[in-house]
């Protein structure tokens, strides 16, 4: 891999992998990685770490991807998990990006039965991005979690 921050990579599944395949296909992709422990740890509303499985930077935003099973996407914990990316892209979004001239972050979740040779990028962005609807943000305190 020559746009990961390693050069050598393991994955937990075939779609991680066929998703990073298509990663180093994509010239709009700058970089990838795929975090080691601690490396990019996302807390959800009760203090629970996430890992996401890749952040990816592009020329124009960046990343965070969770390529699922089908059988995943609507499991409690996919829920709970992207419920605090989605936030924390916001946040990341309006506090950094527009603060200080960043990149926009945004949220995919990814069936992996749709990451296939014929797959672009930006096929899965348009079909698979997760926005923070008023819903989701309602229910948090933005001025307290920003500090």
């Amino acid at each position: 891999f020559s746009k990961a921050c390693y050069r050598e990579q393991k994955f937990d599944t075939d779609g991680e992998r066929r998703f990073a395949v298509m990663l180093e296909d994509d010239s709009t992709v700058l970089k990838w990685m795929n975090p080691g422990p601690d490396q990019f740890v996302i807390e959800d509303r009760d203090g629970r770490r996430y890992q996401p499985d890749f952040v990816v930077e592009t020329s124009t935003e960046k990343l965070v991807v969770e390529p699922k099973s089908r059988g995943e996407m609507n499991d409690e914990a996919v829920r709970r998990k992207t419920e605090a990316a989605v936030l924390w892209c916001h946040i990341a979004t309006d506090h950094h990006a527009k603060s200080y001239g960043g990149k926009p972050w945004r949220y995919v979740l990814v069936p992996d039965d749709r990451i296939g040779g014929n797959s672009t990028l930006r096929g899965l962005l348009s079909e698979f991005t997760v926005p923070a609807d008023m819903e989701l943000l309602g229910r948090f305190d933005l001025a307290q979690a920003l500090g």
